[in-house]
């Protein structure tokens, strides 16, 4: 079967015209990957930097700002509150699939 004879079936079989043929393991690329894509250490690092790290940092620099007459602190703050809750979504986002692949 050509290359071009097989996409057509596998295309008919994906439509429910015909059944897909079988791929032999040689021609497949893809490797068995997890569902969530952080690894441990990653996580345990991007947990605490979101977690705890970022929204210290925003608090801090909110604090000292007015203090200190840094002018920049009020959009300092915001962007490190940002970053903390962008890394906290993203690795919510990996325990939540790590769990459902795990049950």
């Amino acid at each position: 079967m050509t290359d071009e004879q097989e996409l057509s079936a596998i295309a008919r079989g994906l439509a429910g015209d015909a059944p897909t043929p079988d791929i032999p393991a040689a021609e497949t690329t893809t490797q068995d990957v997890p569902d969530w894509l952080i690894p441990d250490k990653l996580y345990d690092v991007l947990k605490w930097c979101g977690l705890v790290l970022l929204p210290a940092l925003g608090v801090l620099v909110q604090t000292l700002g007015p203090v200190w007459g840094w002018s920049w602190a009020d959009a300092a703050a915001t962007t490190l509150d940002a970053i903390g809750l962008a890394v906290g979504v993203v690795i919510g986002a990996s325990a939540l699939n790590a769990r459902r692949s795990t049950k």
